[in-house]
Formats: C-alpha cells, structure tokens, sequence
C-alpha cells in the first residue's frame, strides 16, 4: 500500500433513515472538519423530513428505495467514487472529530480500512443490555475463525480507501452488513486497524432502528453463512471432526459388545456410528473441495483486478 497525497479526494457517506432530528448536526460537524469533502446522505425511504434537511446543510441525496442498511452500502460502494471514503452513522452517536485519526492510517497506506472501536469509551446508555454480549460472540468467532484480534465488528464509523471500493461485494440487506464488511476484508486479504473511539448514546429525539433478537438473529446466520462461503474448510472440516467424535462415542458399545462377546447387541448405535463416521468423511471431502474451488476463485479475482488497474 502507498501513501496518498494531501490532493486526495474524501467522501462522508451518510445513510439515513428518518434522522432529521440529529442528520443536520453531522453534516455540519464532518463539514467543520472535513472542508474539502463531499458529504453524501443515501437516504433509504425515510418518511420524515431528512431529505430536506440534507440539502439545507449543503449535502448530497441519494436515494435507495430498497429497505435495509446493507442495500444502502452496496449503493455507496457502488455510485461513489473517492480516494478516501468515511462512513458513519447519521445519528450522532460517534464524534466527527476522531475522523482525522481515522483517516490517517488509510492515508498513510498503512491499512485499506480503519475502524472505530467503540468498546473502550462509551456511556451506560450507548448500547442496549444484549448487544454487547451480541457484539463479543461475533467478534470471538470471527478471531478464532480468521486468527485476528478485532474488538469491535459491529462499528458504524469506518474509513477506507478506493481499493476497498473496488474490491467488496455486499450482499447483505440489513445491518449483518458491518459484519460482512469485516470478513470480506479478511477473505481478500485486505488491511483493517482499529481506532478507539468514544460512543454516545442517541438523542431523546432519536429513535434506534435496531431490533435486538432479530437482527441478533440475522448477524449470527450471516457470520454462519460467511464462514461457509469464504472457510469451507475451516466450516466442514469442523462439522466433520464433531461429526467423528460422535461416531466415535455412538460406536463405544458396539465395539464391547464385539471385544466381550464376539458379537454386536447394539446394532442400532452401531448403524448410527457408521452413517456418521460416513457423514464426518463426507463433510471433510466437500471442505476440501470447496477449499481448492475457492482458492482458484480467488486467484481469478486478483488476477481480473491486475488487468482492470
């Protein structure tokens, strides 16, 4: 990676969904301190007036009609071209100030995405009583899963550069989609650091559009979906040694049965331990294989990027 130029162009990219009540004061805080930017609002169907006040602070509407946080990032990945990019929540909850220090290690071409930690500086209020135990399960299996040491996968405020534009897909539709980020990163080999940063709790005024269960739910099934996408082996290969284990314990009485009086009385624990010793070498094979097919696919991808740069 190389450092970029003082001439680099930024993008704040904004998505919204009714947040007038706290939109106006962002754009104004990352203007104060990004002058030179071009602030972007992708405003996702909201009923209230964020759209106008978008507009009234000088910022730039985009609209995506389809519901969901994780449709909003693939536009911005999509329509926005910069090379410096800074995304963050509209509802004012991580400080515009901390953006230069997060900015600055994308700039310096020590890392294609700088993440604001939040675990370290943050009120009583900022997180509801699950979503810290949410946010440490997922961040413990994806460390164990990558063999990384990240503090904080669910961050709303992340800076990154034109590579990361480029290269990640999102196909996640609601707000799984700050997971996603963090393991198509790592599956493309692509640098994240982590700043600390303060978090604030919202405004009275500011409704959260979190929903606790469900959307716990959906972060969960897309890490599960991810780890079997881009670590088949790592997915199966785990599957296949339970698998294996089990076999191995359902097969325990079966084998006194034979070793005391030369004949099987279990014969159902024994046809049990078979079909899954078969399961466990079959689910082992198909994590191999779609290791190899994911790897060639991966070496195809960076070989169409070399040609397109």
């Amino acid at each position: 990676m190389s450092a970029m130029n003082d001439e680099a162009t930024i993008a704040v990219l904004l998505p919204c969904y009714n947040e007038e009540a706290t939109l106006g004061k962002v754009i104004d805080e990352f203007r104060a301190e990004l002058p030179s930017a071009v602030i972007y609002v992708f405003d996702n169907g909201s009923t209230d007036a964020s759209a106008d006040v978008a507009r009234r602070h000088g910022a730039e509407v985009i609209y995506e009609p389809r519901q969901g946080k994780g449709y909003v990032v693939e536009t911005m990945l999509s329509r926005v071209e910069a090379d410096l990019c800074v995304m963050v929540d509209a509802d004012d909850t991580y400080p515009a100030k901390k953006v230069h220090e997060l900015l600055e290690p994308v700039r310096r071409g020590l890392a294609d995405m700088a993440v604001g930690a939040r675990l370290e500086d943050f009120t009583d209020k900022s997180f509801r009583p699950l979503h810290l135990a949410g946010n440490r399960l997922v961040r413990g299996l994806i460390n164990r899963i990558f063999g990384t040491r990240l503090t904080d996968i669910l961050s709303g405020y992340r800076a990154f550069n034109r590579k990361v534009l480029r290269r990640i897909p999102v196909v996640s539709s609601g707000f799984e989609v700050e997971t996603e980020l963090t393991i198509q990163m790592l599956y493309y080999r692509l640098t994240i650091v982590e700043v600390p940063v303060p978090y604030r709790e919202r405004p009275a005024d500011s409704t959260s559009k979190l929903r606790t269960f469900r959307d716990g739910f959906r972060v969960l099934w897309k890490l599960f979906s991810l780890a079997r996408w881009f670590k088949p082996l790592t997915c199966f290969g785990g599957l296949g040694v339970v698998l294996f284990a089990l076999g191995v314990l359902a097969g325990l009485a079966p084998v006194c049965d034979y070793i005391r009086h030369a004949y099987v009385y279990h014969v159902p624990l024994a046809i049990l331990a078979v079909g899954l010793v078969l399961l466990s070498a079959g689910s082992v094979f198909l994590g191999l294989l779609l290791h190899a097919v994911n790897w060639r696919f991966k070496e195809l991808h960076n070989v169409l990027l070399r040609r397109d740069s």
